[in-house]
């Protein structure tokens, strides 16, 4: 923490409670949110959460207590916890307070600003609504994301999800002056350094950013490190001008630090233990997060569903804040297709007709059609073969098939472990290739000609493996593999993120 003012203002401790620190002031209270400083060269930090009388308040240490104790010296800082901001902190990884953890020097040439910040007034919103293009075929056609707004990425471990967050912010780079940022809340050590170390091999930390509230923290110091990330999002947004991609893993882990924060408080708790606050601070930090004059905030946020109770007080909660949903199967990804994004249950408020577009809405519509009716013919494909269908099913087999291996996609992220060269996809070249699948021009190809490929056209460059006559269903996805075989390509995670 730097530019710190020399107060004289200084208290002592009355009591210490695990990470609940009492302090007592003769001169003067501090304000609520600002940092104490205490302990052996003030290297803990306890934050200012409430004032319990004229003389005492009550603070959450942002570090361990340990050899903190009563009568102990306390310094008001006389300001709030702040972390660096400016040209020089892109590439970098750093912890709540501002810090370097790469084992890289301190950036200079820096500017410090507070955490709390106010989200942007009405006034400043842009209301147009706009679609955010990812170059990810699956996302682009059925699942359109805000430019601006937030969309929730629902999945567990190993199912390819920090494979697409990390594709995400390749493709964002690609853009002009995208810029990228990372939060991670509550990550295990393991998680963060094996992300970082694949963002670096695979060339995506040029333009970007990450910060990380670890999840042997104390819960202050997770509670605080989605406002310290968005701080350094606002300023790429507001002061450079530049559209910022900003990922956080995991939303959950933000409320249950809060929640955590709450019971040590010894504040009333809500439904299921929940702390009764939660509304109004998840809404502090997602109302941040909002498309302006300046530039925008596009948020992918992982949000994990306890015991899968779509009821769940948080699940609710940040479900009112998103504007996408995109759903990880793991069937999917055990299938081989990547990305392995559930087509039917993810969903968008973006699809509509007077945003994307007639023609991408009828086409969106259609491929989610000719996906639930392959769905429910699985069964009886499965008991009875594909020769006890009707001409019209076997067909919509055989477009369903297609479809879900077109949707599939290499990944730059992957190409050193695929070996196969990521594509990026526009959403018109995308779009084509669904229509020209619905229209049959692909029925006598073989399935695995249009697996990983960018757009439709690849197909058509190797030889049809399949004679003319071939039957939808009879296509292989593999050479010399059963039709439902996981195809030959081996897309290794690079972190093994749970929840």
């Amino acid at each position: 923490m730097t530019n710190v003012s020399a107060s004289p203002n200084a208290g002592i401790v009355l009591s210490v409670r695990g990470s609940v620190v009492d302090v007592q002031f003769f001169e003067r209270l501090p304000a609520v949110f600002s940092v104490l400083r205490a302990g052996v060269d003030e290297k803990i930090v306890i934050e200012v959460m409430e004032q319990m009388d004229q003389h005492r308040v009550r603070g959450i240490a942002l570090t361990a207590t340990q050899g903190l104790g009563r009568g102990m010296k306390v310094r008001d800082t006389r300001q709030p916890l702040q972390v660096p901001v400016g040209k020089t902190i892109i590439s970098r990884m750093f912890d709540v307070f501002g810090h370097a953890i790469d084992r890289m020097p301190e950036p200079i040439d820096t500017e410090w600003r507070s955490v709390h910040r106010a989200p942007p007034v009405m006034a400043e919103r842009l209301t147009k609504s706009e679609v955010f293009e990812t170059g990810i075929k699956a996302i682009d056609v059925l699942v359109p994301l805000e430019q601006g707004g937030k969309a929730g990425l629902f999945g567990g471990a190993g199912v390819g999800k920090t494979v697409l967050l990390t594709e995400m912010i390749h493709n964002m780079i690609g853009h002009q002056r995208g810029m990228s940022i990372f939060c991670g809340i509550g990550e295990r050590c393991r998680e963060g350094e094996e992300l970082y170390s694949g963002m670096k091999d695979a060339g995506v930390l040029k333009d970007m950013v990450m910060v990380y509230g670890q999840m042997n923290e104390p819960p202050g110091a997770r509670f605080r490190v989605g406002d310290a990330a968005l701080t350094m999002a606002e300023y790429f947004r507001d002061d450079e001008h530049r559209d910022v991609l900003l990922l956080v893993d995991n939303i959950f882990r933000f409320l249950q630090a809060g929640m955590e924060v709450s019971g040590l408080l010894g504040q009333m708790p809500s439904r299921l233990g929940y702390q009764s606050t939660m509304g109004t601070e998840l809404s502090g930090l997602e109302e941040r997060i909002a498309n302006t004059h300046a530039g925008a905030i596009t948020s992918i946020q992982a949000v994990y569903v306890p015991a899968d109770d779509l009821t769940d007080p948080a699940a609710e909660h940040v479900f009112g804040h998103l504007s996408a949903s995109i759903v990880l199967s793991r069937k999917r990804a055990s299938e081989g297709l990547y990305p392995a994004i559930d087509l039917l249950q993810s969903n968008s408020a973006m699809a509509t007709t007077g945003i994307v577009g007639e023609r991408h809405y009828a086409l969106a519509q259609e491929i989610r059609k000719t996906l639930a009716q392959y769905e429910a013919l699985k069964d009886i494909v499965a008991m009875l073969g594909l020769d006890q269908l009707s001409p019209d099913d076997r067909l919509t087999v055989g477009r369903a098939r297609r479809l879900e291996r077109f949707l599939t996609q290499p990944f730059f992220a992957t190409e050193q472990f695929s070996g196969l060269k990521g594509k990026q996809v526009s959403v018109k070249d995308a779009l084509d290739g669904c229509e020209r699948i619905l229209r049959d021009e692909f029925k006598d190809y073989p399935e695995s000609a249009l697996y990983m490929i960018g757009s439709i056209d690849e197909a058509k460059k190797p030889t049809p493996q399949s004679s003319p006559k071939a039957k939808p269903g009879d296509a292989k996805p593999g050479d010399g593999k059963p039709a439902d075989a996981k195809p030959s390509v081996n897309f290794p995670r690079l972190s093994g993120h749970n929840c």
